[in-house]
C-alpha cells in the first residue's frame, strides 16, 4: 500500500486487536500531546497525525475499507456506486503515491465523476482551479491604558490554515480528495507571531496587520490580520477621546496658600502643576499636550486634573487654637 501507514504510526502491526490500538494510541497521544511539548511543531504534527490513524482503524468499517484500498477508502462507495449506476466497472490500482487512483472501463463516466470530484476533469486525475486570496482574521486583544499610551509589541498564536502541502491546496489528488487534508486543501495550523499596537489605539480600534491573515491558495493574495483593541478601565485615569481626567488630592493649606502639586501621568512619571493661593475644592487644571496620543499622527489630547481639597484631620491644641482664631477673624 503506497502512501501513510496508520499501522506504522501507531507502531502496531496489521493484525492488532483493538485494544492493542487503544492502548498504542493513548501512549504516543500522551507523549506527543502538545500541552506536554509546547513549541514543538514536530510533536504538533506528530499528535495530528496519530489522531488521523487512531480515528480510522478504530472505527471496524473504515479500518475494513482502509485495508483493502489503502487511503483511497474514503471514495472507493462512491466510484463504486457510480460506476454500476453507468454499466462499468472499477477497480482500486497500487502505483506510486502521485499515480495512485482509481481506473474505469466500459462506461462514460467523466461527466459523472467530474461532478463527483467537484470540479472540471481533463484526462484522469486533474481539474482546473482559480487563485484564491485567503480571508482576513480577527484577533481580540486587550491592552492596558499605559500600553495604549506609549505603544508595546505583544507575541499572540492563533489557529489558521495553510494550503496543504501534499495537493498543493487542491484538495485531490489524482482525482481523489486528498487524504492528508481529506479534500478541504487546507490544514490547521498554530501561528505564533509578534505584533506592534501603535500609540493611542483606544477600545474599537482595528490594527491591520498586512498579510498575516489566511494563506492564499493556488497563487492567491493572502489574508489580512486585524487585532480588535478593547482598553482596560484604569484604576486613577479616565479616558474620553484623547484627553486622560484624573482626580488629584492637594492639602488644605496649599490650596489656600498656593504651592505645587505632583500630577501623576500614564508613562509613569509625575508633573509639577503650580497652583494659585485661593484654589477652590473641585477646580479642574488643562495640561495641554499631556493626554493619549491621537492614532495615526504626533498631536495629543489633554490631561485635566480635578483638585480635591483634604481637610485635615485630627487637629492638634495649636491648630485647633489657629483655627479658632481664623473663624474669629472670618466669622462669616
Amino acid at each position: 500500500m503506497a502512501g501513510k501507514d496508520y499501522y506504522n504510526t501507531l507502531g502496531i502491526s496489521r493484525s492488532a486487536s483493538d485494544k492493542d490500538i487503544k492502548q498504542a494510541y493513548r501512549r504516543l497521544a500522551r507523549q506527543y500531546h502538545p500541552d506536554v511539548n509546547p513549541g514543538n511543531k514536530s510533536a504538533e504534527e506528530r499528535f495530528k497525525a496519530i489522531n488521523e490513524a487512531y480515528e480510522v482503524l478504530s472505527d471496524p468499517d473504515k479500518r475494513k475499507k482502509y485495508d483493502q484500498y489503502g487511503e483511497r477508502w474514503q471514495d472507493a462507495d462512491r466510484f463504486a456506486e457510480a460506476a454500476r449506476q453507468q454499466g462499468g466497472t472499477w477497480s482500486f490500482t497500487q502505483q506510486p503515491e502521485s499515480e495512485q487512483g482509481f481506473s474505469f472501463e466500459e462506461g462514460d463516466l467523466g461527466s459523472l465523476f467530474g461532478d463527483i470530484l467537484g470540479g472540471r476533469m481533463s484526462g484522469f486525475g486533474r481539474r482546473t482551479s482559480r487563485p484564491r486570496a485567503g480571508r482576513d482574521l480577527e484577533y481580540p486583544l486587550e491592552v492596558t491604558l499605559e500600553e495604549a499610551y506609549s505603544g508595546t509589541t505583544r507575541h499572540i498564536s492563533l489557529q489558521t490554515e495553510i494550503p496543504c502541502t501534499a495537493c498543493r491546496g487542491v484538495g485531490r489528488i489524482q482525482g481523489l480528495p486528498c487524504s492528508v487534508c481529506r479534500g478541504a486543501g487546507v490544514i490547521p495550523q498554530i501561528k505564533h507571531l509578534e505584533v506592534k499596537i501603535p500609540a493611542g489605539v483606544t477600545t474599537g480600534s482595528r490594527v491591520r496587520i498586512a498579510g498575516k491573515g489566511e494563506p492564499a491558495h493556488q497563487g492567491g493574495t493572502p489574508g489580512d490580520l486585524y487585532l480588535v483593541i478593547s482598553v482596560r478601565p484604569h484604576s486613577l485615569f479616565e479616558r474620553k477621546g484623547d484627553d486622560l481626567y484624573v482626580n488629584v488630592s492637594v492639602p488644605l493649606t496649599t490650596a489656600m496658600l498656593g504651592g505645587e502639586v505632583p500630577i501623576p501621568t500614564p508613562k509613569g512619571t509625575k508633573l509639577a502643576l503650580r497652583i494659585p493661593a485661593e484654589t477652590q475644592n473641585e477646580r479642574v487644571f488643562r495640561l495641554a499636550g499631556q493626554g493619549m496620543p491621537h492614532l495615526g499622527d504626533s498631536s495629543r489630547g489633554d490631561l485635566l486634573v480635578t483638585l480635591k481639597v483634604v481637610l485635615p484631620a485630627s487637629l492638634s491644641s495649636e491648630e485647633k487654637a489657629l483655627f479658632n482664631k481664623l473663624r474669629e477673624l472670618r466669622p462669616t
